[in-house]
């Protein structure tokens, strides 16, 4: 699954998450679910019961739980936003428990100077609550701004080096946590 962090109008995400995409479509080995949590649009966490229990009421957020349920690897897109991650990416997270847990993850991040890194190293204390397993391979991709050409992302050879690796290693650790789910 593959999923774009940021739903703020005009972010630098689709495009890259598109890149991400067209990659991975072209990689025999996984079927995608993209998922754009512009259009997902699930609201601030509103259910009653505690994600643990997984007694969701909503149907928003049953559709979700079916979604990363079937899912056997995430790549997160996502930006910095003041040195920290997209709120709309931990809501996302926050709304599901077991569905998350098991399963390897991946990140594309992006940003100024940091690339990201910084919004990213914060999601980690979350990631590890919900029993996701960060792979080594990140795509960071600073001054985003200029690597937007006509709406779509213009990848350096190292983005697309790190991002081969990262398939790689989603591959690999997704078949060692299977038994685990």
């Amino acid at each position: 699954m593959i999923i774009v962090g940021s739903v703020r109008p005009g972010r630098a995400g689709l495009p890259v998450a598109q890149w991400v995409r067209s990659v991975a479509e072209a990689d025999d080995r996984f079927a995608l679910d993209f998922v754009d949590l512009a259009e997902l649009a699930l609201p601030f966490m509103d259910e009653p019961e505690h994600p643990s229990k997984r007694a969701y009421t909503k149907p928003h957020t049953i559709a979700w739980s079916r979604r990363v349920d079937a899912a056997d690897a995430f790549i997160f897109v996502t930006p910095e936003y003041n040195h920290s991650f997209s709120p709309a990416l931990k809501n996302a997270l926050d709304f599901l428990g077991s569905e998350w847990s098991h399963k390897p993850v991946g990140f594309v991040s992006y940003g100024g100077v940091s690339a990201g890194s910084r919004g990213v190293a914060l999601l980690e204390p979350t990631l590890t609550t919900l029993g996701l397993a960060r792979v080594g391979a990140s795509v960071e991709i600073n001054a985003i701004g200029r690597r937007i050409v006509d709406g779509a992302f213009a990848p350096e050879e190292k983005d697309v080096s790190i991002l081969g690796r990262m398939l790689d290693q989603l591959d690999d650790l997704q078949g060692r946590l299977a038994s685990l789910r």
